[in-house]
């Protein structure tokens, strides 16, 4: 059975627009919540996309940043559940830099973004082979809580 993760609508668009913004690089961050037979995601913090390179083929996060994204969750009584990205022109799909970069127990939300807007949302979790299975992803319309 595919793992479930599910993202409050509002905090989907938020991740959405945030990568929208970012094109034609590639946008990335941090989404939170709580763990569980379905993984709840209710925040999110956005990253600043600092690889050195062609920024619209690749991302890194600063060090300081995963260390401020486990402090937010942390302080928060939250779990860091993962990563988002997004491929601009390409699709939502994991490329092999980004399995060999993946921990196993984070879940990754990839968005493709074109000049018209994000288009697709798929999120995958790396399995016990270090092969990406994708998370069935659904949306909830919970109120949401963000911070950026």
């Amino acid at each position: 059975m595919a793992p479930t993760i599910s993202f409050q609508a509002s905090i989907l668009d938020e991740i959405r627009a945030h990568l929208f913004r970012a094109y034609p690089e590639e946008g990335c961050g941090f989404f939170f919540g709580k763990d569980g037979e379905t993984r709840q995601v209710t925040h999110f913090l956005a990253a600043k996309n600092v690889f050195e390179g062609d920024r619209k083929r690749r991302f890194s996060i600063r060090p300081a940043d995963y260390l401020l994204a486990e402090q937010f969750a942390l302080e928060n009584g939250l779990d860091l559940l993962g990563i988002y990205h997004s491929h601009p022109n390409h699709p939502a799909i994991p490329s092999e830099t980004d399995r060999t970069n993946a921990v196993p127990w984070f879940s990754y939300l990839i968005v493709t973004t074109t000049a018209a807007g994000p288009t697709l949302s798929r999120s995958w979790q790396l399995n016990e082979q270090g092969q990406f299975v994708e998370e069935v992803l659904v949306q909830s319309e919970t109120a949401s809580t963000t911070w950026k």
